[in-house]
């Protein structure tokens, strides 16, 4: 499966802003954009143009497709999807990107960034419903219970997030034991329970041209 697999610091400082893709790394000094806040490049630091019109639009779905650790034709399926639906199309798009199994672990503590969660999906940590899920583009539905596999429960990498967790709350539309290391998705995710600031209807713009 294709995924991006160069620097991603160089992503947070493209789009000028902590995309979290490291994890807690990027709560300390050691953070790109807390060293060098500007463009990657050679011409990065001297060249700063103004962004608006296409270039807003472009750095805006580039941005979330970045944060969510998606690639180009998947997102724009995504797009194509919520486009389909009778729901509001920005909302739509946010809230299948907020589904996607790999979030849904990232959001319940169990994993410091997004692509830690991927792995843990990837490697067959998890249960969905009882039954192992190794795909990290699978939609949650509500009333599924998220498990992390017996065997799976000491792993070192799972022990530090929990251990982090305390930094970041779960959303309202999941819940989470820690005792029993299991998750539940109560209901959809709404607008507002993304944490993080994205102008979802530029991105619309874009593709609707």
């Amino acid at each position: 499966m294709a995924r991006y697999r160069d620097p991603v610091c160089r992503l947070c400082r493209r789009e000028g802003t902590k995309l979290f893709l490291k994890g807690q790394r990027c709560l300390t000094d050691k953070c790109a954009i807390e060293k060098r806040n500007f463009a990657p490049g050679q011409h990065g630091k001297s060249r700063r143009p103004k962004v608006v019109g296409y270039g807003l639009q472009l750095r805006e779905k580039q941005k979330v497709r970045r944060l969510y650790g998606i690639l180009e034709n998947q997102f724009r399926g995504y797009f194509e999807r919520a486009a389909a639906g009778k729901d509001v199309t920005g909302e739509a798009l946010l809230q299948m990107l907020e589904r996607r199994l790999d979030n849904v672990i990232y959001r319940l503590g169990l994993s410091t960034s997004r692509a830690g969660a991927r792995q843990l999906v990837r490697h067959g940590h998890i249960l969905v419903g009882g039954r192992k899920v190794s795909i990290p583009s699978f939609q949650v539905m509500p009333g599924q219970e998220i498990v992390v596999r017996e065997s799976s429960r000491k792993l070192a990498a799972i022990e530090r997030a929990l251990d982090l967790a305390g930094n970041r709350s779960v959303p309202g539309w999941l819940e989470f034991d820690r005792a029993a290391m299991k998750g539940r998705v109560l209901s959809l995710p709404k607008r507002e329970d993304v944490n993080f600031p994205i102008q979802e209807q530029i991105i619309v713009e874009l593709y609707s041209k």
